[in-house]
Order: structure tokens, then C-alpha cells, then sequence
């Protein structure tokens, strides 16, 4: 009888165990709820805005090439081998969006393009620098970030900063570029970090089992945004824990088969 005690609350704290490990697998799927989604309010086509501490390449195209060489800065780039240098093909300079958005264009001097999108700076472009040309010309200003990334950090595979070479990503695009989730990722409580163009940061939490979220203004991720995602409970006791979990573990089977085997020797 006395084993019989002993052994009942045992096998009370293993099925508890088990149960709880299985609670945790509830949340683990992506878009529960997709086949209620209402997809005409993700009709939302994304466009990238310049923010402070861009690099931005400016390129000028007008049918004469000389009305376009004063606003096509270029630098040259060299190496050296067997302490010779070559010279190859000039690169465009790199203009650096200072803390007001404002970029020192060739000409035309400061030039705020903070704030606006790749469209919307280009058009301005071509308005300041079109006074200085022919009548007959028509300049063609082409605008690209180089400095666009992203950082995913926590639960995921593969964490690190990523360059984004279209400009364009979504939530679930960088973490597929970080090896998705982990098993003991908490997938409805993912934070996004965001920096506006004024410098102040935001934290935002976005619910991966909820399909709902391809309608979030959080959906596209901008340049320099940080993605966490944190472990869950049982990830989080095994990190506080360390190795002492495997050992009790380890150690409690071994009482629980004991016990069930003094049980029916017993009984």
C-alpha cells in the first residue's frame, strides 16, 4: 500500500509534465485562423521611405552626356599589385542622409529627401536640377538604398543582420532568411524595434498564428528594424536550469521506474 502512495503522485507529476510539454505545441503553427481572413485589406502595396543614416547612389541619364557629368559624382577606385597600381571603372559616390534627411547634392547643395520615398525623391530631383539643363532635355534620376537591412535576433536559426538588395521585405521573409523559428519560439509575441526618422524607437508585438497579420501596418519591415523573438517558457526554464534539468530528469525516470517495478513486485 505504501508503494501504491508513492508511486500515484509520481506518475501524477510525469503525466503533468507531459501534458504541459503539449500545451506549449498549441501555438506552434503559422495562420490559424487564414481561412477567415478578409484578403482585400491586405491590398497594400509597400514603398520604402529614406530614412537618416541612408546611403543612397544617385544617377543622372540625359541624352547629352555632358549636361548629366556635374550630378553623377563618381570616385575612383584603385588596387595594388606587386607595388603597382591599376585603376579601375569610377564608382558613384555615396550620398549619406544626414540626421535632418538631408543629403549634399552636386549643384544644387542640401537637399532633404528624408522622409520621402525612392518616387517621391527622384521627382524632386528632377525638379531642382532641371533649371540647369537645355529645355529640349528631360533628365532621368534613378534613386537606390544600399544600406538597407534588417536584424532578426532570439529563437531563430540562423540570427544576424541581413542586407534587403530589392528594398523591399516582409515579417515572415526575414525570418525564413534567419531559418524561421525555432520549436521554442513563442510565435504570438514576436517584437519588432522600430526607429522613425525623428530617432525614437518603438516596440511593437505581432502574432504569427494570426493570419490577419499580412494586413499589419508591421507587415513590411523598414530599414534597420530588429525582430526578436523570444524563447518560451520551457526553452527559458531549460537556459535557467542548464544542465541540472537533464539530470533531473534523467533522475526522476529512473525513481519512476523503480518505483512501478518495486510496485508490481510488491503489490
Amino acid at each position: 500500500m505504501r508503494m501504491k502512495q508513492i508511486f500515484l503522485p509520481l506518475a501524477l507529476v510525469a503525466a503533468a509534465m507531459v501534458l504541459g510539454s503539449c500545451g506549449e505545441t498549441k501555438n506552434i503553427p503559422y495562420f490559424k485562423n487564414s481561412d477567415s481572413i478578409n484578403f482585400e485589406q491586405s491590398r497594400y502595396q509597400y514603398d520604402a521611405r529614406i530614412m537618416p543614416k541612408d546611403q543612397l547612389t544617385i544617377t543622372v541619364s540625359t541624352t547629352d552626356p555632358e549636361a548629366a557629368a556635374p550630378f553623377n559624382m563618381t570616385v575612383n577606385t584603385s588596387t595594388t599589385v606587386n607595388s603597382r597600381s591599376t585603376y579601375s571603372q569610377p564608382l558613384l559616390q555615396a550620398y549619406l542622409v544626414d540626421n535632418q534627411g538631408y543629403i549634399s547634392f552636386p549643384i544644387i547643395g542640401n537637399l532633404k529627401v528624408g522622409g520621402l520615398t525612392k518616387s517621391e525623391a527622384e521627382r524632386l530631383i528632377q525638379e531642382k536640377i532641371r533649371p540647369y539643363m537645355a529645355e529640349a532635355e528631360n533628365p532621368i534620376v534613378t534613386v537606390r538604398m544600399f544600406s538597407y537591412s534588417i536584424s532578426v535576433i532570439g529563437e531563430v536559426a540562423r540570427p544576424g543582420t541581413f542586407q534587403v538588395s530589392r528594398e523591399k521585405i516582409t515579417i515572415l521573409e526575414a525570418l525564413a532568411q534567419a531559418g524561421d523559428l525555432t520549436i521554442y519560439g513563442v510565435r504570438d509575441k514576436v517584437k519588432l524595434i522600430r526607429e522613425d526618422a525623428t530617432g525614437k524607437k518603438e516596440f511593437h508585438t505581432l502574432n504569427l498564428n494570426d493570419a490577419n497579420i499580412i494586413s499589419s501596418p508591421y507587415y513590411y519591415l523598414q530599414q534597420n528594424d530588429v525582430v526578436y523573438v523570444e524563447p518560451n517558457k520551457v526553452k527559458a526554464q531549460n537556459s535557467s536550469v542548464g544542465s541540472m534539468t537533464t539530470l533531473w530528469f534523467s533522475a526522476t525516470s529512473i525513481l519512476i521506474s523503480l518505483t512501478s517495478l518495486l510496485y508490481n513486485i510488491l503489490k
